[in-house]
């Protein structure tokens, strides 16, 4: 399998160990699985390494031991993981690498029985236990045999991030303002992971998006489980309307992109910050589930189609160039034929930019697992199958519609495999998930580098992705 191993590019935020001194503590490599807010974990998990004169790099050939940073979400996530980890064990059998150390959520939701399945492990450390990241390390290095075991209870306080060396490349990052969550919806495990939603204090989120943006970043990317719950569980009412007015003036930041919005908590007053905001982006991501009020109820998502079709609405009309992202889940259990056609109803209405769809997966100790009426597989996946064309369509009529227009562009990367073109996205993409924007010089002389923000005009598309000349501005 192809692994997500880490770059050992010097983070923006602080300077990474190198030469002779750093590889006498050890040489380490991470695996990082999982979702933005899982990564934020392994940055923060990197800072207490490097801070500690661990030196990382980016092959497991090179590696004394490896850190695994797992996803336990659904079945394809702790596939993936248990890949990752296999493979890591197998390279410790041939000598190659000597500890492998094994965190995150899967650790967390499966404990001792990943460790009975693989005693081959070193160490597990739980997601509350992620500060402890160096002790363990320590320990492994001095030569201690002994299986470690980190789990600790979530916190009262939520964890720092501000000790953290980003992976992300220089001019973006993402920025987690809570942890845990709330929500019973039945398909998902969150909650038994990651423990209760608590909010960092507003104070210590502008804090660490200040370091940010003073380090050189550009877009922050806000994250959490459930972002518009923001600050409910200190001031006894959300504060994301707050927090974004706070942000919105970090001149050192230029975007502020938002993820993970749930379809409650979104008044006026937070529209109106939307909408009247310098620096935040007119990009939501607002995981839906689904369309039908059955599905919904079954979910436990507290709301119904015609609630999120008048947010949905309001959020359109009073916020200009609104891009949306949403993720649907088809085959929950009790989907029937007519479920599935009003989900396909709805998608065609609203016609979101940009649309995911997973398959319903099965998580042990969710209520949804005793839900009785499963859809076969076969089924879901043809499901899934039918609306992603439906969306398909809706998508390329959407980037046909830009040719012609002058966006934006966020340079990301340089096109590895043709020199002179540039990897970039819009205000309208989010990193990794969304598409991208090829993007050429305005002639030999520009100068582009990674992280440059260009005026630049549309002028093609291929499939999801957008091809674009630089103005030279």
């Amino acid at each position: 399998m192809q692994l997500p191993v880490v770059s050992d590019t010097p983070s923006p935020l602080q300077n990474r160990p190198t030469g002779d001194d750093s590889s006498k503590r050890g040489r380490y490599a991470v695996i990082s699985l999982g979702c933005p807010k899982n990564l934020v974990d392994t940055e923060q998990m990197l800072g207490r390494l490097d801070e500690d004169g661990y030196a990382m790099v980016d092959s497991v050939d090179n590696a004394d031991f490896v850190v695994v940073n797992t996803c336990g979400f659904i079945d394809s996530a702790r596939d993936e993981s248990l890949g990752a980890i296999d493979e890591m064990l197998a390279l410790k059998r041939q000598g190659k690498i000597r500890n492998v150390v094994v965190t995150g959520c899967l650790a967390e939701r499966q404990q001792g029985k990943l460790l009975e399945a693989r005693p081959e492990i070193d160490a597990m450390i739980g997601v509350f236990g992620r500060n402890e990241i160096v002790s363990v390390i320590d320990r492994l290095q001095s030569g201690i045999e002994e299986q470690q075991k980190v789990f600790r209870p979530a916190p009262i306080n939520p964890l720092s991030d501000a000790v953290r060396s980003a992976v992300t490349p220089r001019h973006f990052a993402y920025l987690k303002i809570s942890e845990g969550c709330d929500r019973l919806c039945t398909f998902c495990a969150i909650p038994k992971m990651r423990g209760k939603h608590y909010s960092k204090p507003m104070e210590q989120v502008i804090d660490e998006a200040k370091r940010l943006g003073d380090s050189g970043v550009k877009e922050i990317v806000v994250v959490a489980q459930d972002t518009t719950y923001y600050g409910k569980d200190l001031y006894g009412t959300p504060r994301l309307t707050e927090l974004l007015t706070e942000l919105d003036k970090i001149d050192s930041v230029e975007w502020i992109r938002l993820m993970y919005f749930y379809p409650m908590y979104i008044d006026d007053a937070l529209i109106d910050t939307l909408a009247g905001a310098k620096r935040v982006l007119p990009y939501i991501d607002m995981p839906l589930q689904h369309a039908s009020d059955t599905m919904l109820k079954r979910m436990a998502r507290k709301t119904t189609r015609s609630l999120q079709e008048e947010i949905l609405g309001k959020l359109r009309s009073r916020i200009d160039n609104l891009v949306m992202r949403t993720t649907m889940i088809a085959g929950f259990p009790g989907e029937t034929d007519e479920d599935f056609a009003e989900l396909i109803d709805f998608a065609e209405q609203q016609r979101f930019e940009h649309l995911g769809v997973f398959t319903y997966s099965v998580e042990e100790d969710t209520p949804a697992a005793k839900l009785p009426n499963r859809v076969p597989k076969e089924v879901a996946e043809r499901r899934q199958g039918e609306l992603m064309a439906v969306q398909q369509q809706i998508a390329f009529e959407w980037v046909q519609s830009r040719i012609g227009t002058i966006d934006d562009v966020i340079i990301d990367s340089p096109l590895p495999e043709q020199e002179g073109v540039w990897i970039g996205r819009t205000r309208s993409e989010a990193p990794d998930i969304d598409g991208i924007v090829y993007v050429s010089p305005s002639d030999d002389s520009e100068s582009i580098q990674v992280g440059d923000i260009k005026k630049c005009e549309i002028v093609a598309s291929d499939g999801y992705d957008l091809i674009a000349a630089s103005l030279g501005e």
